[in-house]
């Protein structure tokens, strides 16, 4: 081996796939990247196409590895951090995709899976995850009753499917590895986080055929092997995006919120001892290297990202989160914005919920009001998930939106909690690479950090305590 050891880190998002090349303490010393379509061809539907994903992460990797010249020998392990929700059908021979990948963001299934309601306490028991067409379960029962491919391959004893994470495996690997991770494999609402395997009554529970899912293993496992170009690399870990960035700074700190807010918001506290049931939270494995277990308990606001660009068709005001710094921090009392956008989450969990302001108000204090919301549903999240776990000290945040002064200000004052910030747009990557490295101990330490303490802010707490009042009115939580 020529130089120090590098890891390749693939994030496979949204709207993009990333490739990142890291060294041993976490900097980054190159990076690719190719930009994915997702279709909605009708209401609540949300597609990709798994040919585009993987070809996309080739194209990523391919640029992240060619600037290295001859240190690309010097890439020893990579990760993988994929979307957790999205989940796909696939042939086994070759891996040819039976099915679009059914994103995250798709609950095309929504009627059809209120007839599980009265099983939903044991569902949310089983998996840690409350019943909702965003995961994986419903997608799956649909591709088998309207996709004649799946039904064929199922004839044929061909059928594959699961986490779109275990798609890419599959396609990525020489071996073409069948394996699942604690994390993606828990958001198809078919894992029990109990037993850490499929569970033979929520596939019978939705419907669903035995014996076409991958096998399961811990998220730091030898998965197979990626070839690139003249570049051979072990894949060793594989995780949700979500999960991952919890590892973007390292071990993560029990006494610390973690919070990413991008296109929707995860707020998670991670814990190394098994949580007790929290029935108005998720929880779930985030790391399980074979020895440690870290759970988290996590809560989740929809209306993140999703709500600005809400805003900005409602508003009719394109360049709305361009003027929103200036926005947040001029005077006066926005109204109060009740934000349902793509779903209410956590921890009132209400999948249809009719957003609206309350109070009358200019452009711009509506806007104002929608930022505000996500602090205010942010918070909501932590006083629940308080009370399973220990007081935490501070809040860290990451991801696009976390950019806005006036968000990162607003929560540490609801919170009366420190909210650092740490500039690193590629907490994923950085999160999977760490642990596809082995858990080094030292681990991007280096990175510039922002905290904003609690302002006395009377009027904003007041508002809190307001908006509290009508959500527990218009939901009953």
């Amino acid at each position: 081996m020529g130089g120090n050891p590098l890891y390749l880190a693939i994030d496979q998002g949204t709207h993009a796939s990333r490739a990142v090349v890291l060294d041993a303490r976490g900097a980054v010393v190159a990076t690719g990247s190719k930009d994915i379509r997702l279709s909605r061809p009708k209401p609540d539907w949300a597609e990709q196409d798994g040919e585009e994903m993987v070809s996309s992460i080739y194209a990523a990797v391919t640029q992240a590895l060619e600037p290295l010249g001859d240190r690309r020998r010097d890439v020893v392990a990579a990760g993988l951090a994929s979307q957790r929700a999205s989940c796909a059908c696939w042939d086994s021979r070759g891996g040819r995709p039976l099915s679009p990948v059914f994103s995250w963001q798709d609950r095309r299934a929504h009627e059809w899976l209120r007839q599980f309601e009265p099983q939903a306490e044991e569902v949310h028991r089983k998996t840690g995850l409350f019943l909702s067409a965003h995961y994986g379960a419903s997608k799956l029962r649909w591709a088998h009753d309207n996709l004649p491919a799946v039904r064929e391959a199922l004839a044929a004893a061909t059928l594959c499917w699961g986490p779109q994470a275990s798609f890419l495996v599959y396609r990525l690997t020489a071996e073409q590895s069948m394996l699942a991770d604690p994390q993606c494999a828990a958001r198809t609402q078919l894992w029990n986080i109990h037993t850490r395997d499929w569970d033979t009554g929520l596939l019978s529970l939705f419907g669903l055929p035995q014996g076409h899912l991958p096998r399961c293993v811990p998220t730091c496992h030898r998965y197979g092997t990626m070839r690139v170009g003249d570049t051979t690399v072990p894949l060793v870990a594989v995780n949700g995006d979500q999960s991952a960035a919890v590892f973007a700074f390292g071990w993560p700190e029990e006494d610390s919120a973690y919070v990413n807010i991008g296109t929707s918001a995860f707020m998670q506290r991670a814990v190394t001892t098994r949580p007790d049931y929290a029935p108005r939270s998720l929880t779930g494995i985030i790391l399980d290297d074979g020895k440690t277990t870290v759970y988290s308990l996590e809560g989740n606001v929809n209306g993140a990202g999703t709500a600005l660009e809400w805003l900005k068709a409602e508003l009719g005001i394109e360049d709305v989160v361009a003027r929103l710094p200036a926005w947040l921090e001029a005077p006066g009392e926005p109204p109060l914005f009740l934000n349902g956008i793509a779903g209410l989450g956590g921890p009132f969990w209400k999948p249809e919920f009719a957003s609206r302001f309350v109070g009358e108000a200019e452009p711009w204090q509506k806007a104002v009001a929608v930022v505000e919301s996500m602090a205010f549903l942010l918070q909501a999240n932590f006083d629940e998930i308080g009370k399973f776990v220990p007081p935490a000290k501070r809040i860290r945040v990451s991801g696009g939106v976390s950019r806005l002064d006036g968000l990162c200000r607003r929560l540490a004052t609801v919170s009366g909690l420190p909210v650092h910030r740490r500039d690193d747009a590629e907490a994923s990557a950085r999160g999977i690479g760490y642990l596809a490295a082995g858990r080094p101990e030292h681990w991007n330490e280096g990175a510039a950090e922002e905290v904003f303490e609690p302002a006395a802010d009377e009027a904003l707490r007041r508002r809190y305590a307001r908006w509290r009042e009508l959500m527990r009115e218009a939901t009953g939580t």
